[in-house]
Formats: structure tokens, C-alpha cells, sequence
């Protein structure tokens, strides 16, 4: 499998993202305050196995030193391969070239194995932040990336 950037108009990516986000109402079961906001900022890589976009995941500015995981997702045939957790290093390793010291995301108290995912790759909670306030459902993280050298 390669890892690839991908522009935000990339057809594989938008379908990848309509997929996780039916995947993210049917598990949040139609709870109240959950709003998809699209940006077109994100800078996406994709995981691409015998040429189709298998994952995705990307990157967006909240400031010059912080950035914000978006849209990671998996599609379910491919889930348990490890492949998400190869797709985050990426994107750390994204945000660190960007010159980000750290790398914020958001996702449901509902999503056990996204939250299992993040803590496990050393993304410790944080207070809701931004867009994010008002919906009880989110659950923050963050994690420091390295200085460069």
C-alpha cells in the first residue's frame, strides 16, 4: 500500500469522506448538535491499494503552530490491517513538514476505537475547542510533535 497526498477535489476523496460521514450518522444514532463543517483547506494523503483510495485522513491549519487531524477514516473492508494507525504517523509527519508544534482533532465520545486509536498514538484529552463547543458529544485530543532539529 502507498500513502499519497491528494488534492480536496479529488473525486476518491470525497467519496471517502461521504462514507465516513454516513458511517459517523449511523453511529451517533441522529444526535443533536452534530454539524459536518467542509472545508476545502485540508490537506489530505490517502492510502491507495491496487490504485483505488482505501483511506483517508488530512490536515487544516487552526493556526501557524497548530493544526487539526480531519476526515480520517477507513474504509470498512480494510479496517483492523493497522492501516489507520500508519495513516496518523503520516500525518504527523504532514503536520511536522507544515511546521505545526502540535496536532489537534475532535471526534464522538461515541467512537471507542477512534478514542482507543488516538490515546494509544500519545493524544491526550483536551478541553473542547472551536467549532466543537457546543456539541456535547465531542471529545478532544492533542499531541506535541517534535522541535525540529
Amino acid at each position: 500500500m502507498l500513502i499519497e497526498p491528494r488534492p480536496t477535489t479529488d473525486p476518491e476523496i470525497a467519496t471517502l469522506v461521504v462514507a465516513q460521514q454516513r458511517e459517523l450518522r449511523e453511529a451517533d444514532g441522529g444526535l443533536d448538535g452534530q454539524v459536518t463543517v467542509t472545508h476545502d483547506d485540508i490537506r489530505y494523503l490517502a492510502v491507495v491499494d491496487a490504485g483505488r483510495a482505501v483511506a483517508c485522513g488530512g490536515i487544516q491549519e487552526l493556526d501557524p503552530r497548530t493544526g487539526e487531524l480531519k476526515r480520517m477514516y477507513v474504509r470498512p473492508a480494510y479496517r483492523g490491517r493497522g492501516i489507520a494507525r500508519q495513516l496518523l504517523a503520516a500525518l504527523e509527519d504532514l503536520a511536522f513538514r507544515q511546521g505545526y508544534a502540535e496536532l489537534r482533532l475532535e471526534t464522538g465520545s461515541y467512537l471507542p476505537v477512534a478514542i482507543g486509536l488516538y490515546t494509544s498514538c500519545g493524544y491526550a484529552p483536551i478541553p473542547v475547542y472551536g467549532e466543537y463547543v457546543d456539541n456535547p458529544y465531542s471529545r478532544c485530543f492533542a499531541k506535541r510533535l517534535p522541535v525540529a532539529a
